[in-house]
């Protein structure tokens, strides 16, 4: 009887194994807001990384976290580097593509809670006189990211993130102009 019960088990692991390596390979977040502000005003946000603070919602989920910039002081190449609590772990960005008051791409490094590389892009097109905002970020998902996405619902868990964080970039833009 033993043995049908660890070979049960092991078909069970067996069959979760392949259904995780099935999963889609890339998880894709987007949210998207309209300001009314110049797409040069909001992209100047965007583009300098020591503006950030200002209006990341991760900035204040821990005031006490350390941050190191360099490379570039702005546009491609500039790198800021964060370490804080639990809540907002470690890691770097870089700007890896940067075309003034049109788009903006990050590559960014999560060294913890979870090691990740992803991809972060800002896409600014003129709506009136205002702006139209997309904020996408792309996860590459190994084996882990694939389990982890089959208890976790990333759009749920980062995209609100993402509305405080266009909410407040929305505040400093539209009080500028």
């Amino acid at each position: 009887m033993l043995p049908y019960i660890f070979g049960g088990i092991a078909l069970v692991l067996f069959a979760l194994v392949v259904f995780i390596a099935t999963r889609p390979g890339t998880t894709t977040i987007t949210r998207t807001a309209t300001m009314a502000a110049p797409p040069s005003a909001v992209f100047e946000q965007l583009n300098d990384l020591h503006l950030w603070n200002a209006w990341s919602p991760w900035a204040k989920l821990d005031p006490n976290a350390t941050e190191t910039h360099s490379g570039s002081p702005k546009g491609v190449g500039a790198i800021m580097e964060w370490n804080g609590n639990k809540n907002v772990g470690a890691g770097r960005m870089t700007i890896v593509e940067s075309r003034p008051a049109e788009y903006l791409q990050l590559k960014l490094e999560f060294l913890r809670p979870m090691r990740a590389i992803n991809k972060s892009e800002f896409t600014l097109k003129p709506e009136g006189p205002g702006t139209h905002v997309n904020w996408t970020m792309t996860c590459t998902n190994g084996f882990m990211g694939k389990a982890f996405c089959l208890v976790m619902n990333m759009d749920k868990m980062i995209g609100g993130d993402f509305e405080k964080g266009l909410a407040s970039i929305r505040g400093i833009v539209e009080a500028k102009s």
